[in-house]
């Protein structure tokens, strides 16, 4: 028994060593995360300011060198990526746009692909001070469509936060530029520049639109469709990446760690908020918009009226437009097309011989069954 003990004694001293120095472990500050499967960093609270004071110089120091860790090797292609479909795409809406016209209202940004615009009451009028309007329709160009979104041209991803007196000192660029720029894709200096990146400047420039083919329309507007589906799909990957933000209360962007301190949040009277921004993370409809538009099927009247508006589809202007162009919309955007949807309110006779067809022996209640049947996507 002596000698059992006298064997086992180093390799107990070894496991009390080892547990008096995993007790000295922060291990409160250890979070384990089950869908990453490994642990975080220790938490460190700070007791009193001396002791922020003291790392200060550390935490400024590591604040510093987080940015040799950007760009992102693996987000270069993807930004790169992003920046051609981005040409594709303005290029092959400018050319669509000499073949499909496109209306606008005057009063609000509501638009509409057609000769001519549609009578559904959703206008609000100028300043908002009024609403379930008819709308008041012009010709309609580029930036209905592609609405552009601007951004703070940055030096450097990890800056110091731009103040309200510095907002003229950093052009304003498109937000989708910025961020392939800080994700390592590099655009020529043509493209940042505030006088050659204009989305009307690139409608002028493109020549003979109306006197494409009809195979050719149909190949132009499936580019373009392509092109807009890679370009959410990479601007979502590099959300994933790289922190953008977007205010609460109005469309402002900026792309970077923190949001800027300029106050230009709530400048015109009908908004409610007023002074600096609230930032919030930014999605890939912030920084692309789809802008929703009624779609109007081959079984719908030539003129979309405001008795049939839960009837009809809404689905991103872009899709709209490349398929009245010949291109092919993906199954996934049936739901919002309604593509097997009613054209327009029946008769009740007619409703409730398809409820008993439907429901045959049973008492069903026609307004419920109404609202079952056409309440979604409206």
């Amino acid at each position: 028994m002596k000698c059992l003990c006298d064997q086992l004694s180093p390799f107990l001293s070894f496991c009390v060593a080892d547990s008096m120095a995993l007790r000295n472990l922060p291990w409160r500050g250890l979070v384990c995360s089950e869908s990453v499967r490994c642990f975080e960093f220790p938490i460190r609270f700070y007791a009193n300011k001396a002791k922020l004071r003291k790392h200060r110089p550390m935490i400024l120091k590591r604040i510093e060198r987080r940015a040799q860790a950007y760009p992102v090797r693996a987000t270069i292609p993807v930004a790169k990526e992003a920046l051609v479909t981005r040409d594709i795409l303005f290029h092959g809406v400018s050319i669509l746009l000499k073949s499909i016209p496109i209306m606008a209202c005057k009063f609000c940004p509501e638009i509409f692909i057609g000769e001519q615009g549609h009578k559904i009451r959703t206008c609000w009028g100028y300043k908002h001070r009024a609403k379930n309007r008819v709308h008041e329709w012009v010709r309609g160009g580029l930036n209905d469509i592609l609405v552009p979104v601007q951004a703070f041209h940055l030096h450097n991803m990890f800056q110091p936060v731009i103040t309200h007196n510095q907002r003229f000192d950093f052009e304003r660029i498109p937000a989708v530029l910025e961020l392939c720029w800080q994700a390592g894709a590099y655009p020529n200096d043509e493209n940042l520049s505030s006088s050659n990146w204009s989305l009307e400047a690139a409608n002028d420039s493109v020549q003979g639109g109306e006197s494409l083919s009809p195979r050719d329309l149909t190949s132009v507007a499936q580019q373009t469709l392509n092109a807009w589906e890679i370009l959410r799909s990479g601007v979502e990957k590099l959300l994933l990446v790289y922190p953008v933000k977007v205010c609460k209360h109005c469309s402002e962007v900026h792309v970077g760690p923190s949001g800027h301190k300029a106050r230009l949040c709530g400048v015109f009277k009908y908004e409610s908020w007023r002074g600096s921004h609230f930032w919030m993370k930014a999605t890939v409809d912030d920084l692309v918009p789809p802008k929703i538009v009624w779609s109007q099927r081959p079984k719908d009247p030539a003129v979309l009226v405001d008795e049939g508006r839960r009837f009809y589809g809404r689905v991103p202007a872009v899709l709209d437009l490349c398929s009245k162009g010949g291109a092919l919309v993906p199954a996934k955007y049936n739901c919002m097309k309604k593509v097997k949807g009613s054209s327009g309110p029946v008769n009740n006779e007619i409703r409730k011989r398809t409820i008993e067809l439907n429901f045959p022996g049973q008492h069903v209640d026609l307004q419920a069954w109404l609202e079952s049947e056409y309440s979604v996507g409206k």
